[in-house]
């Protein structure tokens, strides 16, 4: 179940709604997107976080138990480690329910990846 069904206006406001264990995986996502893609713009879609480019990129969906980082065109990236999960056409996400067990660096690659994918246009980025 998502956990925030209320609409919000900025992303600080959507993590600092949830609770402490989801804000801490939410805060260390937004982090790494950052830092992985400083060129894309952090914005909120559909009442969650969201960073876009020339489209949408990715974006932070809270559960109850844990955090999705969802990729828009997740369908066209190469996941060497097999962190990408979904049924989606484009959209396939990461699940992180435990920072101290989730792949960083695997993760950074991708999201890496998914804004050389969003700058190129159609072409396929590799991870």
């Amino acid at each position: 179940m998502i956990m925030t069904k209320t609409k919000t206006k900025t992303p600080d406001a959507y993590i600092a709604a949830l609770p402490k264990a989801q804000r801490e995986i939410a805060i260390a996502l937004r982090d790494l997107v950052r830092r992985a893609a400083p060129q894309l713009t952090e914005t909120v879609k559909w009442s969650y976080p969201c960073w876009v480019g020339k489209e949408k990129v990715c974006s932070i969906i809270a559960y109850r138990e844990h955090v999705n980082l969802a990729f828009f065109r997740g369908t066209e990236l190469a996941d060497r480690n097999g962190l990408l999960h979904g049924t989606g056409k484009g959209m396939l996400h990461i699940t992180v329910r435990d920072l101290a067990k989730w792949k960083k660096a695997a993760v950074a690659a991708l999201v890496k990846a998914a804004a050389r994918l969003d700058a190129q246009g159609s072409v396929r980025a590799d991870a």
